[in-house]
């Protein structure tokens, strides 16, 4: 049955009171309608076209709502399927009385663009696609929006540029913005064709037979996890290990390689199956209710029946700015981070979700994050694993089979486990979480039998991404929800050395060489007095059966024992200085040192992708091009790393030498300002291999959502106020 949207409730029609966009636009419209129905084929199921240039015409008159179907680039797999989509939304749109548009943005692939010049792009991105969008919105006079929801920085650019086309339409007195989010259907893993998994699994037992129980692990390791484009990468770095020690050839190498990559992706695309910035992301804005549940977890694109259920909801949004986009996101602000912490989500959300609630034009920083998120203990609900069949592909499937309903079971497991969650905030459904819930079918996780991915009893009370101050930053963060316990206890309470690199590049030429624990050991980069006063923090009960030992055995049988620890430091890689590019490829060189894999955590002002044995700690501020602490650090310096107590701090090594841990760092500041200035020039030096049209350059720190400053400057409203709920005008 169709729903009829109402009309605009608007004085301004620029369409109406100028004639240019009549005679323009409904050849557009017409040729939308019209590539729909072709491509649906024998799928479609409109009535007869109706759409002639006159009806459009007089709709365009009448300030129907104009609806921007928002697609991404095809070059991204998660938009292979968006002409099915978008004829579906395009059709539905029409059919109920309202005027379709599409365009497109691009979505750049940060799998794709690891490793190369491509990773300082990629949070730029957002605020390109953000601006992008608005560009169009604005120009077109768009009213609302049905969203391709794709992967990495597109649905959080697309987020903002909603909220922030709502708040300025309201400012300006016109109607409110609505949008809806159609995520993409998730992506299934690729399998290992049997022969080349046999092949394999030969080429493992040679390695233990020839002396390399490392490749022999590493491979079986890789063998274990779905295959896919981060796994992908797994196997190219062992592949290169074993080429090197002469046991498979350079041809066999590239053989395999080939064959790995073309099992990897299903021809029909999605997004990936690990839950990384893309499935992440998809959790997020679905707790900030802008997915509606027919659309939020698929395994295939989705039929009309599915579309319609999101584009008919929009007939209860139109005109109400209790359902406009910003209202939406920021009174959902709570449940989204529970909803982000409870699921283990993407450590970049932290960046993304601030720089939401600042273009919604909502004050909001990091610390306000982190304040909710410590509001109230947020358990982890989400037994997910890459290699046990439970990847957020077996998720969609459970909710396709009718068995779960995604984020509204997880929504609904919180409350159970006493997580207060603000039900009565307003979705894209037109209606309140309570009366999504109100309906019981399938929404409990103990209803999934076989291998919930949701869980009603917590794996541990917490979860989460968590924000670390210390004596040299302001911020940083630290996803210690992806260590387990025993993990975690490994580098928590520890004091480390410092192992200093100015940049990426620096950091992958020493990380990938094999004997670089040696290096450090034969060059005495850590001191004597430093190494027996860390034993003795760190591992008290083996003081006295090493404390005697010369230099090199000390540091042998400290790495053996995993008692030394090493904060590798990647300094150069901010927003400012080179666009906060991911330190995915610096990672796996240290997963790939199986001994300083055990001992090592990575600290940077840039982002990371995936974990290492130890923490992981980016988005540090303030960044090293900005004077911040971390440009200041050297090799051999010592830091005191309280994970729990979510703290870093440099350690005053005189006092430690006498057995005392206490923290000094603005001495070491001081004597080091020629060093920094040095380092300064040669980072301004590398700044100029990014596009200076690209560059971050204006922009808050990454506490604050690396925003344009206007935004940031103009974000004044009160997230615990500036609100309204269905029925009320303000609430907390």
């Amino acid at each position: 049955m169709e729903v009829r949207f109402p009309k605009i409730n608007n004085k301004v029609n620029p369409y109406r009171d100028n004639v240019q966009g009549k005679a323009n636009e409904p050849i557009t419209v017409a040729g939308l309608l019209d590539r729909s129905k072709q491509i649906l084929g024998p799928l479609y199921k409109g009535s007869a076209p109706d759409w002639t240039l006159e009806e459009i015409y007089n709709r365009l008159e009448d300030n129907a709502p104009r609806i921007a179907v928002i697609g991404g680039s095809s070059d991204h797999p998660a938009h292979i399927m968006d002409f099915k989509t978008s004829a579906h939304a395009a059709i539905r749109i029409w059919e109920n009385g309202g005027v379709p548009f599409y365009f497109s943005t691009p979505v750049m692939c940060d799998g794709t663009a690891q490793s190369n010049q491509g990773m300082s792009y990629s949070l730029e991105s957002r605020n390109a696609v953000a601006k992008m969008v608005v560009n169009q919105m604005e120009a077109h006079s768009y009213h609302g929006a049905f969203i391709i929801q794709g992967c990495d920085k597109q649905p959080l650019g697309v987020v903002s540029a909603m909220v922030h086309l709502d708040r300025i339409r309201q400012y300006r007195g016109e109607a409110p913005v609505f949008a809806t989010f159609a995520p993409a259907h998730v992506l299934q893993g690729g399998t290992i064709p049997d022969d080349l998994f046999n092949e394999l699994e030969e080429l493992a037992i040679l390695a233990d037979h020839k002396g390399a129980p490392d490749i022999a692990y590493d491979l079986r390791d890789a063998l274990a996890y779905i295959l896919q484009c981060s796994s992908n990468t797994a196997f190219q770095g062992v592949l290169e290990r074993a080429t090197e020690r002469g046991l498979i050839t350079k041809a066999q190498h590239k053989d395999y390689e080939k064959r790995l990559a073309v099992a990897t992706c299903d021809g029909s695309g999605g997004v990936c199956a690990f839950n990384g910035t893309g499935n992440s992301s998809r959790h997020l804005v679905a707790g900030m209710g802008l997915v509606h549940p027919s659309l939020e977890l698929l395994t295939e694109a989705p039929n009309q029946a599915q579309v319609n259920g999101a584009v008919d909801s929009l007939a209860n949004m139109i005109n109400n700015p209790v359902f406009g986009a910003a209202n939406i996101m920021a009174s959902n602000i709570r449940n989204a981070i529970r909803i982000h912490s409870a699921s283990g989500g993407s450590t970049n959300l932290m960046m993304h979700i601030v720089a939401g609630m600042l273009y919604g034009g909502y004050s909001f920083s990091l610390w306000d994050l982190d304040e909710i998120h410590h509001s109230h203990p947020i358990p982890d609900l989400f037994n997910y694993s890459l290699t046990e069949g439970r990847d957020i592909f077996s998720l969609a499937i459970q909710c396709c089979d009718g068995e779960s309903r995604g984020m509204e079971t997880l929504f609904h497991e919180l409350i159970e486990n006493g997580v207060p969650m603000d039900v009565e905030a307003p979705t894209v459904t037109g209606t309140t979480w309570k009366v999504r819930l109100e309906n019981k079918e399938s929404l409990s996780a103990d209803n999934v039998k076989d291998n919930p991915v949701i869980l009603s009893k917590p794996r541990r009370a917490f979860s989460g991404v968590d924000v670390l101050t210390g004596n040299f930053f302001e911020s940083a963060v630290v996803k210690i929800s992806g260590m387990p316990t025993p993990q975690l206890d490994q580098f928590d309470n520890k004091v480390a050395f410092v192992l200093y690199y100015e940049n990426e590049e620096e950091a992958n030429r020493n990380l990938l060489d094999p004997n670089l624990l040696t290096k450090l050991k034969e060059s005495r980069s850590f001191s004597h007095e430093s190494m027996v006063a860390m034993l003795k923090e760190n591992a008290p009960t083996y003081v006295e059966a090493m404390k005697d030992l010369d230099y090199n055995t000390l540091f042998e049988q400290m790495v053996e024992e995993g008692i030394i620890k090493i904060a590798i430091i990647v300094a150069g890689q901010g927003p400012v200085a080179f666009g906060m590019p991911e330190m995915f490829t610096p990672m796996q060189h240290i997963n790939a040192n199986r001994k300083l894999k055990r001992i090592a955590t990575l600290i940077s002002d840039g982002r990371y992708s995936g974990v290492t044995y130890g923490a992981a700690i980016g988005h540090m501020t303030p960044e090293a091009i900005e004077d911040g602490g971390i440009l200041y650090l050297q090799t051999g310096d010592v830091l005191f790393l309280a994970l729990r107590k979510r703290e870093i701090q440099v350690v005053d090594e005189e006092e430690l030498h006498a057995g005392k841990l206490s923290f000094a760092f603005e001495p070491l500041r001081e004597s080091r300002v020629d060093l920094a200035k040095e380092r300064l020039d040669r980072i301004f030096q590398r700044q100029r291999l990014v596009a200076p049209s690209n560059l971050l350059v204006g922009h808050t720190d990454a506490a604050n959502g690396v925003v344009p400053m206007m935004v940031k400057q103009v974000a004044k409203l009160d997230y615990k106020k500036d609100i309204q709920l269905p029925n009320t005008s303000t609430n907390v």
